[in-house]
């Protein structure tokens, strides 16, 4: 898996890269498919961040959360929490769609019915 930190119009502490790195690592016990996490770090207005992340995962497109604050990892933390939520809802969804009844087991309900 690849993470690639982008930081426009400013620079972040190694500190915080590192930060970053470590955090976004972990989306991949939500979802082992993913192959690469993408995150844009926008300096542009002195008084809060913005930050995007970007998933990209095997059989799907990309995801994408973005959140504004005034702290760098403030924004960071608050756009890995709407990602977990988005992974883990597509995991539910895809797992929900394998898991249905086979077919004997509805013709055991109608019976009983």
């Amino acid at each position: 898996m690849q993470i690639q930190i982008a930081c426009r119009h400013g620079h972040i502490r190694d500190e915080v890269r590192e930060v970053i790195t470590q955090k976004s690592a972990k989306l991949l016990t939500y979802f082992e498919r993913v192959t690469a996490i993408v995150v844009t770090i926008d300096l542009k207005v002195a008084d809060h961040v913005k930050v995007e992340i970007q998933v990209d995962a095997e059989h799907k497109h990309d995801f994408v959360a973005s959140h504004e604050a005034a702290d760098v990892v403030a924004a960071f933390d608050q756009a890995l929490h709407k990602m977990e939520h988005q992974i883990t809802k597509y995991k539910e969804k895809v797992q929900d769609h394998r898991r249905d009844l086979p077919l004997n087991e509805y013709a055991k309900d109608d019976a009983t019915a």
